[in-house]
Order: C-alpha cells, then sequence, then structure tokens
C-alpha cells in the first residue's frame, strides 16, 4: 500500500489534487464517502484541473474537466456530459486505516 495523505486533509465537498508513484491522482469525499481517481481526462488524457485542487464543477456536485467541460460522476467516475460521455475516470482502490488515506495500488 501506499500512503496518500492524512484523512483530514480530504475534507467533505471537497477536491485534492496528488502525485504519487508517477501518477497524478484526485480524492474527493461526498457525504463522508472518499473517492480516489486517477486525475486524465478519458477523451484526451490530460489532467482534469484548471487550478490546483479545483476538481469540481461551480456546484461542487461533479467533477469536471477544465480543458473542455466534460462533466463526472463523483461517486462512479462516469462521464455525463461532454466529448467522453459514456466513458469514465480510472477508479483507484483506498482504504482510510488510524486517520490515513492509503492506496491499495496506482498502477
Amino acid at each position: 500500500m501506499i500512503r496518500l495523505c492524512d484523512a483530514s486533509e480530504v475534507t467533505e465537498g471537497q477536491s485534492k489534487g496528488f502525485e504519487r508513484e508517477g501518477q497524478r491522482l484526485l480524492a474527493i469525499r461526498k457525504e463522508g464517502t472518499l473517492y480516489v481517481y486517477q486525475n486524465c481526462c478519458p477523451h484526451r488524457g490530460i489532467p482534469l484541473e484548471w487550478l490546483p485542487d479545483q476538481f469540481l464543477d461551480s456546484s461542487g456536485s461533479l467533477i469536471q474537466c477544465a480543458t473542455h467541460g466534460a462533466l463526472f460522476l463523483i461517486d462512479s467516475g462516469e462521464c455525463v456530459a461532454g466529448p467522453c460521455a459514456g466513458q469514465a475516470l480510472r477508479a483507484l482502490p483506498c482504504i482510510e486505516q488510524d486517520g490515513t488515506i492509503w492506496l491499495q495500488n496506482v498502477r
């Protein structure tokens, strides 16, 4: 397992970016559940954020690609609008243990 961060670094309704093991990642906590995805838009293969840690749309309810506006569901990574509709972000398994978020696999 690879340490991502302290659990307190990913607060409710917020997103945060990371780089671990040479991969760009994003984490979001929604309704107490933590979601971690590879930070890579399936349309162009580029990072999603427009500013550091800014992955959410203006409502805070969807992940948004800054380059072309594609929108992704937080809880599944599925693209629901934009040029990659029907595709999905790559989810990464993680666990929270003793106040730390651990990635189970980042390859």
